[in-house]
């Protein structure tokens, strides 16, 4: 039987927890999207180096677990002198880990643009940076699109990740609420429950925003 009462009493602390989860996906969605959209058009860009260097930085993070990627910069990085602290370190790992798979994501977009259309853009005497800004990018955006929700889907998931740094998210505030409760099902469930919704409301969101970028 579920105990009701101790899982109304404790909801509160979980949804600080699940609070502070938003917080560190809405930083690293951000920040993500900003390592995905450089890493894509370096990769598209004609001088070797800068395309060597996106890819290296895609298939890095793309062969190598999440988990070790944020002990690397939790653990790893303070021993070269660099302590980001747990926060940051958490959203830096979350968002160089989307950041990769948005690359991926936006460059599909940019290529599935007609090339027609940068050539019509320079023919009106577009420079290629404003083609790009304002013809390309805008398409290949709405093409990205749902593959970018998916992967901010994945990245609230994966916040549960950074309770192993110490960040006391929504995982993490379970965790210790079992170790005062004993009630392992009663706080997992709760947690299950609030990443649900923060799920659910994600997705509704992204579908609006596909939908009014369809017309």
């Amino acid at each position: 039987m579920l105990d009701w009462g101790i899982m109304v009493h404790y909801f509160p602390f979980l949804l600080q927890g699940a609070v502070l989860t938003l917080k560190i996906s809405v930083f690293a969605l951000i920040l993500g999207f900003i390592f995905g959209i450089s890493a894509a058009l370096l990769k598209l860009s004609k001088n070797p180096l800068l395309r060597s260097a996106a890819g290296f930085y895609i298939w890095i993070i793309r062969s190598t677990p999440l988990l070790v990627q944020l002990f690397l910069i939790y653990f790893g990085l303070p021993q070269l002198g660099i302590d980001l602290g747990s926060f940051f370190s958490g959203v830096l790992g979350l968002a160089l880990n989307i950041g990769a798979y948005n690359a991926e994501a936006i460059r599909g977009g940019i290529i599935s643009v007609p090339s027609g259309q940068m050539e019509a853009s320079r023919s009106l005497g577009m420079s290629s940076r404003l083609a790009m800004r304002r013809i390309i990018l805008p398409q290949a955006m709405r093409i990205a699109l749902p593959s970018l929700g998916n992967n901010f889907i994945i990245l609230i998931k994966d916040t549960s990740l950074v309770s192993t740094i110490t960040l006391v998210e929504l995982t993490l505030t379970a965790q210790r609420l079992i170790g005062s409760t004993y009630k392992p099902f009663e706080m997992y469930l709760m947690a299950a429950f609030l990443y649900a919704v923060l799920t659910t409301a994600t997705s509704l969101v992204l579908g609006r925003v596909e939908k009014r970028m369809a017309y």
